[in-house]
């Protein structure tokens, strides 16, 4: 079955408001495209917090040929409060913040981030100080980060 870039994209953000509704976080979607593609509500926050979601559908060849990763590429201005990245392929999402994607972003070209994981553990990074596989990012999945963010 092949999907559309805006049905994946879909897909990334409902999977972002199920896995938040599981832990009693209310969401909307926005109408427009802002930089922010839902509003959440924590019963325990006295105020929304802005998300913005980026899927993939599945790991691709780094570089075209090279080891299984998945990666993102997230505007360097981003409005949105946290930025969540979806795998939709093991229905992982991982919650970071903008500060949080400045450090851990591999690439940082002018205006963007790229932030990329291997999901080949396999894979030897360029450089050994940064993280880089799947499990190096285990801290940033949204089941580890959900009570410190939204009091759940």
């Amino acid at each position: 079955m092949s999907l559309a870039t805006a049905q994946i994209g879909k897909c990334g953000e409902l999977l972002v408001q199920y896995q938040l509704l599981l832990r009693g976080v209310e969401s909307a979607p926005m109408s427009t495209d802002t930089g922010i593609d839902l509003v959440t509500y924590s019963p325990n926050l006295p105020h929304p917090i802005t998300v913005q979601v980026k899927t993939n559908l599945q790991s691709k060849p780094g570089g075209g040929k090279g080891k299984l990763a998945l990666d993102w590429w997230i505007p360097s201005d981003t409005p949105a409060h946290y930025v969540a990245l979806v795998d939709l392929s093991s229905e992982s999402v991982w919650f970071m913040s903008l500060p949080e994607l400045r450090i851990h972003a591999q690439q940082q070209p002018l205006g963007r981030l790229h932030l990329y994981m291997y999901t080949d553990t396999s894979a030897r990074p360029r450089r050994a100080d940064r993280l880089a596989h799947v499990h190096d990012f285990e801290y940033f999945k949204l089941a580890n980060r959900a009570s410190g963010i939204y009091g759940v």
